[in-house]
């Protein structure tokens, strides 16, 4: 009922920024499903549920409800009011546990919001997803909707709290993806990584930006240790060292749903993903899927849990 409440109230407010939405047809009324998305900026939170008449549940950061006072109150009862339900980022245990949160939303038939890429773009582009959205559709068998924000890195740049008011954010729909040919397949991390291609491939035909294969939190991080090191900063380098490694594992959000052939995008998301998405479909059919085909798992690099415990939350407050 808060929910409703809330969105009664910032409805009239937010339509005063001229958003327009596409779409909204292909999100069903009723039953359990996943809202994959793309990150543009904190608004998002807002203009992406605005068209729809059903409540959408995001993970968000625990920070949001953990603040002491006046201020620590407001911002829980607005985080909760607009549907976010707090998730620990730390990691680990922590991050089965933001998994486990995402499985109980959808088994109680309702619409779970998720960022694959795990985080705020940095610069406008499309960054590689990340894999426990593909957990999380083929564990609850549920589909999943694409979703791609338009004009919401221009509405509301990283780092700027005022909105452009001369930008209309708008939202763009697409048709929802039916992974159950995957089903029972949510420990080989081949298939994670193909349906996790193949869900960003479509928020990229609905967004039109330009695809980057690399985390956007790995992306932040060597960013921000070449700043360090324009500066002549000695612990640059090993700054860049020590970021890069755990912003593979940030946690992200996950998404699930496939295509009606069930196979892996043709399109050019790039080179790279679409080979192995492909690799995996047919390696995967054929039951016998290299387990260390991935680039991003080479090297005997992250293990299957490791990289779908980091897909399931968004850090919705990363500015840089």
């Amino acid at each position: 009922m808060f929910y409703w409440v809330v969105k009664a109230i910032l409805a009239p407010v937010l339509k005063l920024f001229r958003p327009w939405a596409e779409g909204a047809d292909y999100v069903p009324r009723t039953g359990p499903a996943i809202l994959a998305s793309n990150h543009l900026s904190f608004s998002d939170h807002f203009f992406a549920p605005l068209p729809l008449p059903r409540k959408v549940i995001f993970l968000a950061k625990s920070e949001y409800f953990t603040g002491r006072g006046i201020k620590g109150l407001f911002s829980r009862a607005f985080f909760s009011g607009i549907g976010q339900i707090p998730v620990d980022r730390s990691g680990g245990k922590a991050s089965e546990r933001a998994l486990a949160t995402g499985l109980r939303v959808l088994a109680s038939g309702q619409l779970l919001g998720i960022y694959p890429e795990g985080t705020r773009t940095p610069d406008g582009r499309l960054f590689r997803g990340k894999t426990g959205v593909a957990r999380l559709a083929l564990e609850a068998r549920v589909l999943v909707i694409p979703c791609a924000m338009i004009g919401g890195f221009e509405f509301q740049p990283p780092g700027k709290i005022t909105p452009q008011f001369k930008v209309r954010p708008g939202v763009r729909f697409g048709k929802p993806l039916d992974f159950s040919r995957y089903y029972g397949m949510e420990n080989d991390r081949m298939v994670l990584r193909a349906v996790t291609d193949e869900i960003i491939y479509e928020i990229m035909k609905l967004s039109g930006q330009e695809y980057v294969d690399e985390y956007a939190a790995q992306h932040k991080a060597k960013k921000q240790a070449e700043k360090k090191a324009r500066k002549h900063d000695p612990s640059a380098k090993d700054a860049a060292a020590k970021e890069s490694t755990p912003g593979e594992d940030a946690p992200g959000e996950a998404v699930s749903a496939g295509s009606a052939a069930g196979v892996a995008p043709a399109g050019p998301v790039n080179g790279t993903a679409v080979t192995n998405a492909k690799a995996a479909v047919g390696q995967a059919e054929a039951g016998s899927a290299p387990r260390d085909a991935d680039p991003a798992h080479a090297n005997g690099a992250a293990t299957p849990a490791a990289e779908e415990q980091a897909t399931t939350i968004s850090d919705s407050t990363a500015t840089s």
